[in-house]
């Protein structure tokens, strides 16, 4: 399941809702492989960029660019194949087993009454095994606590076989040990090729677990770069508005 990431280039991007400003000049550039995490406020845009570069919003100005190839000519099957998506967390309202939940990640790749292929139901397997979930399988999604919840989505992502793996606050009202699993796991994934872009508000986390930062604020992107210096002090104050006494934890921090 080795394969080399997707390249990202956003250039000059811009969205407005209305009359309101979303994002203004934003530019992000990913290399293939790359693992990154995108901080910032509430309303600072974060979960606006990941939806321009899904293609699930269109911006107002600029470009978006995977492999060269801007996302607006792609269908929604290519970008489904390239780009796998993993929610905070879903509402299931009816009972599906774990497998069959990570199966949904072949959807793009299957011929709508085809099927799954023997070829799909090794792609699920092997997600399985990376995940490491293989001891809940045959479970009823609906009964997992959140943690396996999330470990399932991601396995969903890796069976998809997107080259970039996106995911909008993966870590969302999970407990620590939970936060810690689903974040190590996304580190050991960026090793095996898929770029990763994930959003996260656990500053401390963030640091610890990316090599970089994206910092937005106001729909800018006002910081790019390793941890300590995305998140210094003044950057704490001024994006925050609060004393950066209260995120101790950020001087602990070491990325991994």
């Amino acid at each position: 399941m080795n394969q080399r990431g997707l390249a990202v280039d956003i250039d000059g991007l811009g969205l407005r809702y209305g009359a309101a400003a979303v994002l203004t000049d934003v530019d992000l550039h990913l290399a293939a492989g790359e693992r990154v995490c995108l901080v910032g406020p509430n309303g600072a845009g974060k979960s606006s960029l990941l939806r321009c570069l899904t293609g699930l919003a269109t911006p107002t100005s600029g470009s978006v660019r995977i492999d060269d190839a801007p996302i607006g000519d792609l269908d929604r099957s290519a970008v489904a194949r390239a780009i796998a998506v993993v929610p905070s967390q879903v509402d299931l309202p009816f009972s599906m087993r774990v497998e069959e939940i990570v199966a949904l990640g072949r959807t793009p790749h299957q011929h709508p009454f085809a099927g799954g292929s023997d070829a799909d139901r090794e792609a699920v397997d092997a997600a399985i095994d990376r995940v490491g979930i293989d001891r809940l399988r045959g479970r009823d999604a609906r009964q997992l606590s959140m943690g396996e919840r999330q470990l399932v989505l991601l396995a969903m992502a890796v069976a998809q076989g997107g080259r970039l793996i996106v995911l909008d606050e993966p870590t969302v009202h999970l407990d620590l040990r939970h936060q810690v699993e689903v974040l190590s796991l996304l580190g050991r994934l960026a090793d095996d090729g898929p770029t990763v872009l994930a959003v996260l508000h656990d500053l401390p986390l963030a640091a610890h677990f990316f090599p970089r930062l994206v910092l937005l604020d106001e729909g800018r992107v006002v910081a790019d770069g390793v941890p300590g210096e995305v998140l210094s002090p003044e950057r704490i104050r001024d994006v925050y508005r609060v004393d950066p006494r209260f995120v101790p934890a950020l001087s602990l921090t070491a990325p991994v």
